[in-house]
């Protein structure tokens, strides 16, 4: 695991954190990885990054390996969320996934912890209610091969949920994505002639940079919003 924090939190608890997921064929390094970490720890959120095994296993050997089946990503991600929290002590905690890894944030959120043997606890069930939020970057609505769009997710996730989402995604494009009519508790950001890794065309007067800030400032806002909602229900 790696922790991307602002060095004026370094050493303590810290009110908010984001964990965030790789895709399926990069992992937790890459450039895009890293530059959106480091956008959310310049705001001021921390944030941790982590491997799914798979990954963990071809960055040891080398080895290309297929992703592994959903009930070990699962299985992972609840071991990632209860060592994060018992660690760090937070109030809160959002899921951040790039393609996969949303998808999976997303099956997570809505998954009973009792279902994950690795998760089977106390402390586990406590983590996850620690969940406020998913942000999924670059959501796989479309899967690689097959033509069935991967709705169910999405609309049972029982927290709030933001998807930011390039206008040229080929896993759902805007145009897709609008007829598709998701529920009106989903967020969607669109960046502006986004690829599925929110990369513009050179044409299109849009650059990357720019782009990942758009994508960090919706993470922001929408982490903002969350803490608002729950100050007014603490107020009520």
């Amino acid at each position: 695991m790696r922790l991307d924090m602002p060095d004026e939190r370094k050493g303590g608890a810290t009110d908010t954190l984001v964990i965030f997921a790789h895709g399926a064929g990069a992992d937790m390094d890459s450039d895009f990885m890293a530059d959106m970490a480091r956008g959310l720890a310049l705001r001021g959120v921390p944030v941790l990054r982590f491997n799914f095994p798979y990954m963990q296993k071809r960055r040891e050997d080398g080895k290309r390996r297929p992703p592994d089946r959903a009930p070990v990503l699962l299985d992972c991600f609840a071991e990632v969320l209860e060592q994060a929290t018992k660690r760090f002590k937070p109030k809160r905690v959002f899921l951040l996934g790039k393609s996969m890894g949303g998808r999976m944030a997303t099956l997570f959120s809505a998954s009973p912890v009792s279902a994950n043997p690795v998760a089977a606890s106390s402390e586990a069930s406590s983590a996850q209610a620690q969940i406020a939020g998913v942000i999924c970057l670059g959501y796989p609505f479309l899967p690689p091969k097959g033509k069935e769009v991967r709705l169910a997710p999405v609309s049972d996730c029982p927290v709030p949920l933001l998807i930011v989402q390039g206008e040229r995604d080929s896993f759902g494009n805007r145009e897709q994505v609008l007829a598709w009519q998701l529920p009106e508790k989903v967020g969607l950001c669109w960046i502006p002639d986004g690829d599925h890794s929110l990369k513009p065309r050179k044409a299109s007067g849009h650059s990357l940079e720019g782009n990942l800030a758009l994508a960090v400032d919706a993470c922001m806002a929408f982490i903002g919003a969350s803490h608002e909602q729950r100050a007014e229900q603490r107020a009520e």
